[in-house]
């Protein structure tokens, strides 16, 4: 059935300009796919899912009033195109929400597709009854992430979906992309850089700045704009002399300028604290070389020689991944050098193949198997993470945390006392090499020798280093081991560990208070929720450790308590009452603040404004509810507010400003620059006091080696009030950044 016979459905009665944006995401996908090897019985699979969505979603629609169709059909291009996937991944794609959102039963996908198929779809369907969960979300990504292992299809599919509805987002509520955007920068943007998605990881942090932060976002790409033709300009005449020397290596290449993602132009001015100007490497310059797998190291090799011939080089600022690849499969020569006008200027030196790798990742080295040994690339990962999936976690956000601690970018390179090279996180530690060599060696691993001398457990690993872990029978982890690790698997294997023993001295304190409640007859079990809940213990398990301990003793428990036959009745507390009545009355909760949660008067909430990031009248933000003290209310970019809305989602409230006048905030403000000696303190007192008018809190500076780094704590009013001070500060002699503390 052809698609116009399709779309003429009486039971859909799509209206024209339906079926012509139907028609349109339709022909993107087949013009893709027709342009491929994919074969003609594979061409039809693909079309009779199509099909099965289409009368699947029926008359759905998005949130931007489009047909639903439209979703599965780009999803399924953006998997096909831009991931380079195959026609598996493709179906899944286009039927990734049928059983979610449609009538339809994963079985009915089974019986249609085959259990491949359906495996797909079923790990791209959300779990059904998580209301009785901690964080549905995390339980939602732990299903989608197990999936991992088995088939990493599941994951890139659901990639694909995320890029789709981010593309899109504009449609959606700000409460709702601010959600979207925090999980996105939590875990698939570390996702796609684990996998070597590069471009992917990009996108996906540009489209999360537009949306935190998009004053930011809008500055930059004006900024580069402005600059792009005196840009074009710098990289033509940087590239002139290397050209002609590479036209007489007789080989095809490519040699082109790229611009640097606007994220990552932001990181660099926050991380810095530097202005726009002041970031040498907006661009890199790309060159690509079109030679068989045997010749690449060496012509890579052989240009980078020219490319240092004419331009000064760094040596430093090396970056050779072509002999040690990166642990996601990235292979490139990265240097930077000096052009004839003084800038700084990073080159990028690989093949086709290594380009194509880098560009779409994991899904790529499939077409090089047998050239490119993707499972010697992956493998060790994939091990790390059955580790975590295969560990008893607590709950599903134990375990969301643990996944995120693999997605390292930067590894070490140690090697066993054997000479075995093994590839670790950077920031892993002895401890950490320990566990990763085995679990039962981490358990007992009594002391670590770097290159023959010993080392404590948290020795931070170099490149190079040979460790021999020694072993003890009587050994035992501690608490204290959870800070020397930072490995999910080390973590996750301790913490395992610690629960046993728990369990052990646990039987030990059951078997204490039993004998006790016997002796005072009175029974155990009927009576073990009020106790719970009367002593603040999450569970029966830390109240048996305490009382083995002796950390709760018999007659300090019991005397919280009145015995009415067989039950226990707490005993009111007066102190605590009074406690908690004048923590009630804290001024730290405002009553009179200007402030809409959740579309009502905050009046109506006990709130206050979050310590960790002080937000202030015109800041976006954004209120959480707490598990006891009150709401709180953070900006949209506070360091928590990932943490936050991924894992707690469903305790975020929508909350926002109202035009007021006559509040006061607290604001801290960051500033660096040249130390001169007398003076720096006194003119931005004078600024902030004088000119400004505003009363200082708090006033801290350090000066080192010739720079100075101070902070200040203001009273403001609102956000353009704070953003009049920066720019006034930004005047002053000797001032080089001020920024606004998170």
């Amino acid at each position: 059935m052809i698609i116009s016979q399709l779309l003429d459905i009486p039971e859909f009665v799509w209206p024209q300009s339906d079926q012509h944006l139907i028609r349109t995401a339709y022909r993107k996908l087949f013009r893709s796919i027709n342009q491929s090897k994919i074969s003609d019985l594979e061409k039809k699979d693909v079309r009779r899912a199509f099909e099965f969505a289409l009368k699947a979603h029926g008359s759905q629609r998005r949130k931007s009033g489009e047909p639903y169709i439209t979703h599965p059909l780009e999803v399924a291009r953006i998997c096909f195109e831009e991931f380079g996937l195959g026609f598996k991944s493709v179906i899944g794609a286009l039927l990734h929400d049928v059983v979610e959102d449609t009538p339809v039963t994963i079985d009915q996908v089974r019986t249609e597709f085959g259990d491949k198929i359906g495996q797909i779809v079923d790990g791209l369907t959300k779990l059904d009854g998580l209301y009785n969960v901690e964080s549905p979300q995390a339980e939602n990504f732990k299903k989608v992430l197990s999936t991992l292992v088995d088939d990493v299809r599941v994951i890139l599919i659901k990639m694909a979906d995320r890029l789709h509805n981010l593309r899109t987002i504009d449609a959606m509520s700000k409460h709702k992309q601010l959600r979207i955007a925090a999980e996105t920068s939590f875990i698939y943007a570390p996702l796609a850089h684990r996998l070597g998605l590069y471009s992917l990881k990009s996108e996906f942090q540009d489209i999360c700045l537009k949306i935190t932060e998009p004053d930011i976002y809008k500055q930059i790409a004006s900024r580069l704009l402005e600059t792009q033709k005196e840009r074009n300009k710098f990289i033509t005449e940087f590239i002139k002399p290397i050209k002609t020397k590479l036209d007489q290596l007789n080989i095809p290449y490519r040699i082109f300028g790229r611009p640097k993602s606007i994220s990552s132009i932001a990181n660099k001015i926050k991380s810095k604290r530097v202005k726009f100007e002041e970031i040498y490497d907006l661009f890199a310059i790309r060159i690509i070389v079109d030679v068989p797998k045997d010749l690449e190291k060496t012509i890579c090799w052989q240009i980078y020689s020219i490319v240092t011939d004419v331009h000064k080089p760094i040596p430093e600022r090396l970056r050779d991944w072509i002999t040690t690849p990166r642990a996601n499969g990235y292979e490139s020569l990265h240097t930077t050098v000096i052009s004839k006008a003084g800038k700084y200027v990073e080159v990028q030196i690989r093949s086709e193949r290594m380009d194509d790798i880098a560009e779409k990742g994991y899904a790529s080295h499939w077409k090089y198997k047998g050239v490119s040994n993707i499972h010697g690339i992956y493998d060790h990962w994939f091990n790390s993470i059955k580790d975590v999936l295969e560990t008893p976690h607590n709950d599903a956000i134990e375990f969301l945390n643990d996944f995120k601690a693999n997605l390292y970018g930067e590894e070490v390179y140690v090697y066993t006392p054997k000479g075995d090279m093994i590839v670790l996180p950077k920031g892993a530690t002895a401890l950490d090499f320990a566990f990763y060599i085995h679990s039962d060696v981490g358990i007992k691993t009594n002391a670590c020798k770097i290159n023959n001398k010993l080392v404590p457990f948290g020795y931070e690993l170099v490149s190079g280093d040979q460790i021999m872990v020694i072993t003890s029978t009587k050994q035992k982890p501690t608490e204290d081991w959870l800070k020397m690790v930072t490995t999910s698997k080390a973590k996750s294997k301790i913490r395992s560990a610690l629960k046993e023993e728990q369990k052990i001295v646990s039987e030990y304190g059951k078997e204490i208070l039993e004998r006790k409640f016997k002796s005072a007859k009175i029974p155990l079990e009927e009576n073990m929720e009020i106790i719970l809940k009367s002593l603040g213990y999450k569970n029966k398990i830390d109240l048996f450790v305490d009382i083995h301990n002796g950390v709760q003793e018999w007659q300090d428990l019991i005397k919280n308590f009145n015995i009415e036959g067989s039950r226990l009745i707490p005993i009111k507390n007066k102190e605590s009452a009074k406690e908690d009545e004048s923590e009630s009355k804290e001024k730290t909760y405002n009553t009179t603040g200007k402030l809409i949660i959740n579309g009502e008067d905050a009046k109506t909430y006990k709130y206050s404004l979050a310590s960790c990031c002080s937000p202030v009248q015109g800041d976006d933000i954004f209120a959480y509810v707490t598990s006891g003290s009150g709401v709180r209310i953070h900006r949209i970019n506070c360091k928590n507010a990932q943490n936050l809305m991924v894992n707690y989602s469903y305790r975020i409230l929508k909350a926002e400003w109202t035009h007021s006048k006559g509040d006061k905030f607290t604001a801290d403000l960051m500033i660096n620059g040249i130390d001169e000696g007398v003076g720096v303190i006194e003119r931005i007192s004078h600024t902030i006091s004088s000119v400004h008018g505003v009363n200082i809190r708090s006033f801290s500076i350090m000066s080192h080696e010739g720079t100075f780094e101070g902070k200040v704590s203001i009273v403001v009013s609102n956000k353009d009030h704070i953003d009049q001070i920066v720019n006034s500060l930004l005047k002053v002699k000797g001032i080089s950044s001020v920024v606004r503390d998170v």
